[in-house]
């Protein structure tokens, strides 16, 4: 028996612009569901859809539809100079992805941008519109750390060569001299030599960890009662055979109304050296001093010192990864600048306060307030 066939009915004009309707709307949920800004423009380059995130990274209210590309995305190149978004755009003929733009807002300021540009063109015979994709992503604090990576990496390398260098030419004249001559002066103060790089080397890794770890923030915080005045004592008599090497006096000015300090001893320990060690390092005449004060809710330590002091343009940047001060009596010490911004990185965990007082020639004063953790 034949089976009769079913008569498709063909959809009304009013059927297909709902659909068309419903498809429109479809495409823009998924538009505006992504994270990143999306413009979809004509082939003259006037836009004709977008996206939320849009407005974010182009940090207007609102983009009118049928306005050109280039009203609102303001393309420059790295140097801040201009280009042309409507010409980037349009000569696009394959999928153009870029890290290398920048953007510039009404205010003046730009962001670093990144940006996809794609093409779309309707299959043969179809008919509807062709144009355009345009995504884009606010990159700005991704690059500032690349670029501080790259940095970062360029110091470090440099900073290692050097003392790498020196090591082995001192072993190597060790090696020499005793195969050699057998002048056991000589071949000692080569080794005494390699051996100073090296500690240089052990105190540039040390920080290098401590600092990673900090900025990571994965350091250890156990609270502990720290017993203030026995802490500074510690401290004093740890580096009082350092600062009579130099003929320095180290000592203790202590308020004897100190109580318990609840906070991290390993980085109150870690920030008092590293204070300690400066400030004898840069003294080469008078005396340290540790000072411990009682404070409303927690204790604040310093330390003082006699030494070449910081200029006031430096004071600034004291705290910054790798500063070391241009002058010749702190190039005259061994130092990788990783210290005191190690420091204020562990005061952040700490939630202490650090501030500095300095005069050139009349020494430097480090003061840190550590408030009681719970």
């Amino acid at each position: 028996m034949a089976t009769a066939k079913t008569k498709k009915i063909p959809k009304t004009t009013k059927q297909t612009a709902s659909d068309a309707q419903l498809e429109h709307q479809r495409l823009e949920s998924l538009i505006n569901s992504m994270s990143d800004g999306v413009i979809a423009t004509d082939l003259q380059g006037c836009i004709a859809l977008y996206n939320a995130a849009a407005l974010d990274v182009l940090d207007v209210n609102a983009i009118k539809k049928g306005d050109p590309v280039e009203s609102v995305l303001k393309l420059t190149n790295e140097a801040g100079d201009p280009l042309d978004t409507r010409g980037i755009v349009l000569g696009s003929k394959t999928q153009l992805i870029s890290r290398d733009y920048k953007i510039k807002y009404t205010d003046g300021s730009t962001a670093a941008l990144y940006l996809s540009v794609s093409p779309v063109h309707l299959g043969y015979g179809k008919k509807g519109d062709s144009g355009f994709v345009i995504i884009i992503r606010d990159i700005t604090r991704e690059k500032s750390l690349e670029e501080e990576r790259d940095e970062f990496i360029s110091v470090i390398s440099h900073e290692l060569r050097t003392p790498v260098a020196i090591t082995e030419g001192a072993v190597g004249n060790a090696l020499f001299l005793a195969d050699k001559t057998g002048d056991i002066e000589k071949v000692k103060e080569a080794l005494e030599n390699a051996h100073k790089q090296a500690v240089y080397l052990e105190d540039m890794i040390n920080d290098l960890s401590t600092l990673s770890r900090a900025e990571r923030g994965v350091l250890e915080e156990n609270i502990e009662d720290i017993n203030a005045h026995e802490f500074v004592e510690s401290l004093v008599s740890l580096y009082a055979p350092d600062a009579e090497k130099k003929g320095l006096s180290l000592k203790s000015d202590i308020d004897p109304t100190l109580e318990i300090l609840h906070s991290s001893k390993l980085y109150v320990q870690e920030i008092m050296q590293n204070f300690i060690t400066n400030a004898i390092k840069y003294t080469e005449s008078g005396s340290v001093t540790i000072h411990a004060k009682q404070m409303k809710d927690g204790v604040q330590f310093a330390v003082s010192d006699t030494g070449i002091g910081i200029s006031k343009g430096d004071q600034a940047r004291v705290f910054d990864k790798f500063f070391r001060a241009e002058n010749f009596q702190t190039r005259q010490q061994n130092g990788t600048g990783l210290g005191l911004h190690v420091t204020r990185k562990l005061a952040q965990l700490a939630h202490a306060e650090i501030s500095l007082e300095s005069e050139l020639g009349k020494g430097s004063l480090f003061t840190i307030y550590f408030p009681n953790l719970k």
